[in-house]
């Protein structure tokens, strides 16, 4: 009798053999898809019962003391060290004082600098207010005069009055405004009646299977819409910004509407806002791009001077990465940042986080960078780094989440359609507290 061994094809190979080492397994390619919806959602929330409406409202604040000068607008005047006033001095620019000038102002202290803020012309007093745009001061400087320009910085380093003065004029400000709205997200899914039945291997229920892979659509779009959404109203984050709270929509107002009429709203992303309100330079720059291969160490720690410059306590912040910006860190080489500062740059081995997400750890003398690979930057950002300071991003729920089962009944059709519904959006304040590093 011939010997039978295993066929290659036939009945044998196409129906009797069982090639599933795991029938009742299947390996998912992305277990973790938000980490951070995760970090947001576990910090400021405004849940179901705390939101009246889908649009939303923060109050925020800026310390005008933290930074107060105005400057030199025109003119040339000399601030002779006789105890005289000076001419009057137009000036503009007016940071972190009253915006029209008034009697507010007599007896600030300032030093003059050049435009540079590099050359130190001499200390002054403002002793009047001739009009509602100029000064006049006089000289503190013993011995030698000060000849102040145009666009001349006049910094603020206190107030001096006279004894058995009155108290001088009081003036503050005004809280500031930003606002986003929550919008509507959908992800369904049906199967027939048949196959929700059926037995079979690799997922043994394709009901189940579908509504895994339904729920990490749900999220990953989420996870991006808090990223990279837009919000065509926008959020006012700058308070020299334009914007106008508006429920209006249609016809080429702020909101859009669908094919039937109905109003779409949508939130603003953390990336999209810092590219529309953030800075690319000066002392509240926020976003900042390096070309990779001659990114160096030094780079970083003056980056970090700004990043971490309203945090004097805390000195820890989360930055998701796309994985570029992870491979960045780790690069050694001529054209890395390793090679181009002339050592190796010593990332922490990686972690799990309590909230489930791997994370590495950045030191610099300034504050420590969690460094968190996020799958949602990908594509033309994958070489970018989110940095954020949780206090100051909110996750606002309309209404609770939901999982819609068998929403599918008219004409009782032999399939079941389920969805997962959500009514969500993101809440920013203090643009300046978070950072885009761009490496290019």
């Amino acid at each position: 009798m011939a010997t039978r061994t295993l066929q290659s094809s036939g009945v044998q190979f196409d129906d009797q053999r069982n090639f599933y080492l795991s029938p009742r397994v299947t390996q998912e390619l992305w277990p973790s898809v938000m980490p951070f919806t995760t970090v947001i959602s576990q910090g400021n929330v405004r849940s179901p019962g705390e939101m009246e409406d889908t649009i939303f409202k923060l109050f925020e604040h800026r310390n005008p003391w933290r930074r107060q000068y105005f400057d030199n607008n025109g003119d040339s005047v000399t601030i002779n060290t006789n105890d005289a006033d000076s001419s009057e001095i137009t000036i503009d620019g007016i940071t972190g004082l009253n915006s029209t000038v008034d009697a507010s102002y007599i007896g600030l202290e300032c030093e003059v600098w050049d435009s540079t803020e590099t050359t130190l012309r001499g200390s002054v007093l403002v002793t009047s207010v001739p009009s509602s745009t100029g000064i006049k001061v006089r000289n503190l400087d013993g011995a030698t005069s000060i000849s102040t320009v145009d666009n001349d910085r006049f910094v603020v380093v206190g107030n001096a009055h006279g004894e058995g003065a009155s108290s001088p004029e009081a003036w503050a400000d005004d809280l500031h405004m930003a606002w986003n709205s929550t919008q509507e997200f959908r992800t369904p899914y049906e199967i027939s009646r048949k196959l929700r039945k059926a037995a079979l291997k690799g997922e043994m229920k394709e009901l189940d299977r579908l509504k895994k892979q339904k729920a990490g659509e749900h999220k990953m779009q989420k996870e991006k819409a808090f990223l990279f959404g837009r919000n065509p109203v926008g959020t006012n984050l700058d308070p020299s910004s334009a914007d106008t709270f508006t429920d209006a929509s249609g016809n080429g107002a702020a909101w859009r509407t669908d094919a039937n009429g109905n109003v779409v709203r949508t939130t603003m992303g953390i990336f999209t806002a810092i590219d529309k309100y953030g800075n690319s330079s000066g002392e509240d720059q926020n976003i900042f791009s390096f070309a990779a291969s001659a990114f160096t160490w030094k780079n970083y720690v003056a980056i970090t001077e700004k990043m971490f410059q309203y945090l004097p306590n805390s000195g820890f912040k989360r930055a998701f990465c796309g994985r570029g910006a992870m491979s960045i860190w780790a690069v050694w080489g001529t054209d890395g940042i390793g090679g181009n500062s002339g050592w190796q740059v010593q990332l922490s081995p990686y972690k799990k986080d309590r909230l489930g997400f791997n994370f590495r750890t950045l030191e610099t003398p300034h504050g420590v960078l969690q460094l968190i690979p996020t799958p949602a930057i990908d594509r033309g950002r994958n070489d970018w780094m989110l940095v954020i300071d949780h206090d100051d991003l909110l996750h606002a729920m309309y209404e609770r989440p939901e999982f819609r089962q068998n929403i599918k009944v008219d004409n009782a059709p032999s399939l079941q359609k389920d969805e997962y519904w959500s009514d969500e959006g993101l809440g920013i304040t203090l643009i300046e507290k978070h950072s885009v590093i761009k490496f290019t």
